[in-house]
C-alpha cells in the first residue's frame, strides 16, 4: 500500500458522517442504487484506511456506522475524508 502522508483518521477513531452518505452503486445490502447509507451525524468507527485505486493521492477510510435501534455496527463503508468529521454535526 502506498504511503499516505497525512493520515487524518486512525484505525479505531470515532467519526461522524459530515453529510448524508449515499450508495455509489457499490454497497451490498442497499436496495436503491443511490440509497442512504449513513445520515448526517451518524456515528462510526474507522476500521481500515488506504488510497483510491484510480487515484492514489485520494485517501479512503473504511468506516462501520451504527445503525438500527440497537446501534449495531453495519458493513464497512468507503468514505472520503471530507465525508467524515470528529465533531458531531448538528442537523439544521
Amino acid at each position: 500500500m502506498p504511503a499516505i502522508p497525512n493520515i487524518r483518521y486512525a484505525i479505531g477513531d470515532m467519526v461522524y458522517a459530515a453529510a448524508d452518505i449515499f450508495n455509489d452503486g457499490g454497497m451490498p445490502g442497499i436496495e436503491e442504487p443511490e440509497g442512504l447509507i449513513a445520515p448526517l451525524g451518524a456515528r462510526g468507527v474507522v476500521v481500515h484506511f488506504g488510497v483510491a485505486e484510480l487515484d492514489e493521492s485520494k485517501e479512503i477510510y473504511l468506516v462501520q456506522f451504527e445503525s438500527g435501534p440497537d446501534k449495531l455496527l453495519g458493513d464497512p463503508v468507503g468514505c472520503l475524508p471530507e465525508e467524515l468529521t470528529q465533531i458531531q454535526p448538528v442537523p439544521v
